[in-house]
């Protein structure tokens, strides 16, 4: 089964709309849909915003669904002029810039310490554009996250769950994809600001696009 991760009911109201709804299952306080889609059986889990949650949720997916592919849909944050707000990204990479263990390891920032490199990948179809994507628990406009993410990870994308969602997929042995959204660019303006005006325009391209990342996808 395809389980799609989604952090927000916001984000994932066109797939739930779009769904002929079977079940749904309460589970670690997560709302957990099994339904048709577009002729398949899927599922999705609204997961919360952040990194456990996206880890939380994913888990349930694997355990409670019997996930074979799981999909982290969301909106993100883009990072340079290679990414144009309201258009769909895939992701190729994800690491967590908010996990350091330099100074312990002398790895490079985002290395997992059961990990030799610090990017992670992802399963890729070849219906968007492929992105790296930095993944942390913060939403902001910090001028020394902005640097990291560009001149040290050179990230395209940012988010705060992908980088999760893959790491515990990577551990269960499960395909993993990611689709992200673009809701704002980094110095162009406030970053919240862009996000709060572009939510309307990126759910209009993911009701668009949801068919064909679902038969995209294996």
């Amino acid at each position: 089964m395809k389980v799609f991760i989604i952090a927000m009911d916001k984000e994932a109201e066109p797939i739930i709309s779009a769904m002929k709804i079977e079940r749904k299952i309460p589970c670690c306080r997560k709302k957990v849909y099994i339904g048709k889609l577009y002729g398949e059986t899927v599922g999705v889990v609204i997961c919360g915003v952040g990194k456990v949650n996206a880890a939380i949720g994913t888990q349930i997916a694997v355990n409670e669904l019997g996930a074979e592919t799981i999909i982290n849909l969301g909106v993100a944050g883009g990072l340079n002029g290679k990414v144009e707000v309201g258009e769909i990204y895939g992701i190729s990479h994800a690491v967590q810039f908010d996990f350091d263990l330099s100074e312990i390891n002398q790895t490079e920032i985002g290395t997992l310490d059961e990990c030799k490199t610090n990017y992670l990948p992802l399963n890729t179809c070849s219906a968007y554009p492929l992105k790296r994507i930095g993944t942390g628990d913060r939403f902001n406009d910090s001028r020394a996250d902005f640097d990291l993410l560009t001149k040290v990870l050179n990230a395209d994308i940012r988010d705060m769950e992908c980088g999760a969602v893959i790491q515990v997929c990577l551990y269960a042995k499960v395909k993993c994809y990611a689709f992200k959204i673009i809701s704002d660019v980094a110095g162009s303006s406030s970053t919240i600001g862009q996000y709060q005006s572009n939510l309307l325009l990126c759910f209009d391209t993911l009701k668009r696009e949801l068919e064909n990342i679902v038969k995209s996808v294996n």
